[in-house]
């Protein structure tokens, strides 16, 4: 996956190697702020070859919110990581429902149970703490 890596150089420079280590091609990089990654977005939603936009943010290392997502703090069932992946794909409770075999109320559990364990405001944005943990690739 080709990446955009954005945030401050300390930051980039904390990251970089962990992101290189997990596969990504980090093409570009934006010393923007995080709080401006925003406008670097959504420039960099035109530039050719980017998959995805990486937010190096301070504080924890991704090493270590790997070690929470891997078990070491409230981690998420295996069904949970199935429902997860299909969210990630943008499919509404009623297609997870259908491609995993189980009722829509279920899939409510489940994502209900994501949205708290990553403590994510709503189904976007638990989609979007699984990627920057690495859970889900996009």
């Amino acid at each position: 996956m080709r990446v955009l890596l954005v945030g401050r150089p300390g930051d980039r420079d904390r990251v970089r190697g962990e992101l290189v280590e997990a596969g990504l091609e980090i093409v570009a990089e934006s010393a923007a702020a995080p709080d401006s990654a925003t406008h670097a977005t959504g420039s960099a939603s035109h530039a050719p070859g980017i998959d995805a936009i990486v937010t190096a943010l301070p504080g924890t290392p991704i090493s270590e919110r790997r070690d929470v997502a891997a078990g070491k703090g409230e981690a998420l069932t295996p069904r949970e990581l199935d429902v997860l992946a299909l969210l990630a794909e943008g499919l509404p409770n009623k297609a997870i429902a259908h491609s995993l075999g189980i009722s829509d109320q279920t899939v409510k559990f489940h994502v209900a149970a994501i949205i708290g364990k990553l403590g994510a405001a709503n189904r976007t944005d638990a989609v979007r703490r699984a990627f920057r943990r690495g859970l889900v690739a996009i």
